[in-house]
């Protein structure tokens, strides 16, 4: 394998701190990539779509072998480089072009999908469950409960629910 060939390799970072290493390596100069999609999910008792990281705890870095690696190790958030036995093993180029695409698609997945159940967290109805029907405006859902052998349509709070 030739020294100046630049070639994609996976790097480990320490537990929720993979955008930390992230934007580290990039202040070094390091050209870097982690995937990542958009969903859905609660903040603060809304629906908001945030970005999230496709592989938690992993990101790839561009390298030659002729690069110093050192830094690597004593960045803030990096865990190790990725490796069999001593040798960090190269990730084809094509498997990168693969995961841009699919993040380029940006597909939103949806915290709660209509027909899946829930609990009911809060409210006379807490700890009973429910189907999950839909929204109703930004800050309620509406459910349909099982309550006193007939099946009712409830709209509650959003932040009143939570997949089961």
């Amino acid at each position: 394998m030739e020294l100046r060939v630049k070639a994609w390799y996976l790097v480990q970072c320490k537990s929720r701190q993979d955008e930390r290493a992230e934007e580290n390596l990039v202040r070094q100069g390091y050209t870097c990539y982690r995937p990542q999609f958009g969903c859905e999910r609660i903040v603060r008792g809304r629906r908001q779509v945030v970005s999230e990281s496709l592989f938690p705890g992993y990101m790839f870095i561009q390298l030659t072998l002729e690069d110093n690696w050192g830094p690597l190790r004593s960045t803030r958030g990096v865990l190790r480089v990725v490796a069999f036995g001593a040798q960090p093993l190269a990730i084809s180029d094509g498997v990168i072009e693969e995961l841009r695409l699919h993040e380029a698609q940006g597909d939103v997945q949806p915290q709660l999908v209509s027909g899946e159940p829930v609990r009911i967290n809060d409210g006379p109805f807490a700890e009973l469950q429910a189907i999950y029907l839909g929204m109703d405006g930004d800050e309620r859902v509406v459910v349909l409960l099982n309550f006193l052998q007939r099946e009712q349509q409830v709209s509650l709070p959003l932040n009143g629910v939570s997949k089961l």
